[in-house]
């Protein structure tokens, strides 16, 4: 898949105007909290904001964690995160990773400005108190019998809260805003919090820390950031983002602007629900292929250009939507078709004995890796008078439009030999055990001699050169288009999420296949052979995507 130029947008033309306008520069900032993993609705901001900085001369993003909260925060999860961007394509390098938490001194040395200049003042209520004081959405906030506190007495209570005197709970740091707004965001927010745990960066040289409202604009501040592009549900934040950095008269000032996120069918991409699935056991983990994780998706064998082409034409937009899951697969498909060479599997085996066939006889068949491709070479096929083909390719009885296998029925065996069925035996549970067939000699590469029309083309593998493999046919994880709207997600899981084939058999020319490698299982699907379970003699592969979109041909009735 070719990716192509950016489309235009709002934000571009923002950018665009202010270039116009004289503006030198564009420094954006990829913002993830190190307490989890990130998810493709990250990969739209991620896209965005490392994709806007990329065009223009001079740009730069930054990947900046915000991490300011160290009870939930660990270097695991900062080092999964970087490994997630570089997979994804955008490496900021060392210079452009930075953390909030780089940022403690000149944030607490802010603060303190405000303070002296009356915009601050350290309350001692408990949190009980300031949230039954904060008022609701129809009723105003009332003010904090700390909230007159002289200015010398906040600013030592803010030192003697730096130095570790106060258990935690026992003061926080609050702007002096407007108890009455009707803007919650701006009635007397907490700016610092006291936390006496270790942080991931900084060790133990901080017991206070900063909220991430007071964190986020100044940080963006000091790092230089023009354009701080959020998601929809910051642009009642941005209110109080424009009120710290008017009250510290900071120049020249970054400015903040929302877009969409992105919302995916038959998923969730909240975090709190991802935390649900995992530790209720309903998926094995972060980097289950069913969970919508990058870990996840990279795990199952989702290429990472599928991803930014996916948010290539979604586009950034401020109107919510929900993208179809299609459209994701139709992305996938797109780019493995192109970049997967083809091998060729049977998921449940059925034995063909071509009886014509000389019983001690092989040969070697030649076959294009890829249809269209030349550059990705040919392989060979061992053939031999024992084959297998697929279980469902054959039928006693053939109605009207079948194309497959049938007694009496001649088909193409995929760059091999024209066969046709001269009979089959049956096992004591009643079911076909094994296909005789004869084989035209003369029709080698599976091209008819006489120009005779042979419609059926079967997949196969030879008996004798076979290897066993299991396969994970992954599905949708929800049975309902929007799932997060259901109370249990439980009720809504999909039980055919995953299905295991454990008698599955390929071709001996596809192992052994490096971990992480994908290939078009011919009229399969897409398959990634698994980063974590494939092992020598024990090869797991990983349906990435069917080859058509089955849950349309569902939908359909079809």
């Amino acid at each position: 898949m070719n990716e192509r130029a950016p489309p235009r947008d709002f934000v571009r033309e923002i950018v665009e105007a202010e270039r116009a306008a004289g503006a030198l520069r564009v420094v954006t900032r990829f913002p993830p909290e190190p307490n989890g993993y990130l998810h493709i609705g990250h990969a739209k901001s991620v896209a965005l904001n490392f994709g806007i900085a990329s065009q223009y001369p001079g740009g730069r993003c930054y990947l900046r964690f915000d991490d300011t909260n160290p009870s939930r925060e660990s270097a695991e999860y900062v080092e999964a995160i970087e490994e997630d961007l570089r997979w994804l394509g955008f490496d900021p390098g060392g210079e452009g990773t930075t953390h909030a938490s780089d940022y403690f001194e000149q944030l607490y040395e802010l603060a303190m400005r405000l303070i002296e200049r009356g915009r601050a003042y350290v309350d001692s209520s408990s949190p009980e108190e300031i949230r039954a004081l904060r008022g609701t959405l129809t009723e105003p906030g009332r003010e904090s019998p700390c909230r007159r506190r002289p200015v010398e007495e906040n600013a030592d209570l803010f030192r003697r809260m730096r130095a570790g005197e106060f258990p935690e709970g026992a003061r926080v740091l609050r702007a002096r805003i407007d108890m009455a707004s009707p803007n919650l965001n701006l009635r007397d927010p907490v700016m610092y919090r006291i936390l006496h745990r270790p942080h991931q960066n900084t060790g133990d040289r901080w017991c206070i820390y900063p909220t991430y409202d007071w964190a986020h604009g100044q940080c963006d501040y000091l790092e230089g950031v023009t354009h701080s592009l959020c998601t929809l549900e910051f642009e009642d934040h941005r209110a109080l983002y424009d009120w710290f950095l008017d009250a510290l008269e900071v120049a020249p000032r970054p400015r903040q602007y929302e877009f969409a996120r992105l919302n995916l069918t038959y998923t969730v991409l909240s975090k709190r629900k991802l935390i649900q699935l995992v530790q209720a056991g309903h998926v094995e983990g972060w980097d289950d292929p069913r969970m919508p994780t990058l870990k996840g998706l990279r795990r199952r064998g989702c290429p990472a250009a599928a991803i930014r082409e996916l948010c290539r034409r979604i586009g950034v937009t401020r109107k919510d939507s929900t993208v179809e899951m299609e459209s994701l697969e139709h992305c996938v498909r797109s780019e493995l078709d192109e970049s997967a060479p083809r091998a060729m599997c049977v998921i449940r085996p059925l034995k063909m004995v071509i009886d014509n066939y000389p019983e001690d006889a092989e040969e070697r068949l030649p076959a294009p890796n890829h249809p269209r491709n030349a550059g990705f070479g040919t392989r060979e096929l061992p053939f031999c008078r024992e084959i297998y083909v697929e279980r469902d390719d054959f039928r006693v009885e053939a109605e009207a439009g079948y194309l497959r296998l049938a007694p009496g029925r001649e088909v193409r065996l995929r760059f091999a030999y024209l066969v046709t069925c001269t009979g089959y035996v049956t096992g004591e549970d009643g079911e076909v055990a094994e296909l005789h067939c004869t084989y035209d000699p003369r029709s080698r590469g599976g091209v008819s001699p006489d120009g005779r029309k042979v419609r059926g083309a079967l997949h196969w593998v030879s008996a004798r050169h076979a290897c066993p493999v299991e396969l994970r046919l992954f599905d949708r994880l929800f049975t309902v288009p929007d799932p997060g709207a259901s109370e249990d997600l439980a009720r809504v899981l999909n039980p055919e999420s995953r299905r295991i084939e454990g008698g599955a058999l390929v071709e001996e020319s596809l192992l052994p296949a490096a971990p992480g490698a994908v290939y078009q299982f011919e009229r399969q699907g897409y398959f990634c052979a698994d980063t974590l379970d494939s092992v020598p003699g024990r090869p797991v592969f990983n349906r990435v995507v069917t080859l058509r979109d089955t849950w349309a041909k569902r939908r359909r009735g079809a």
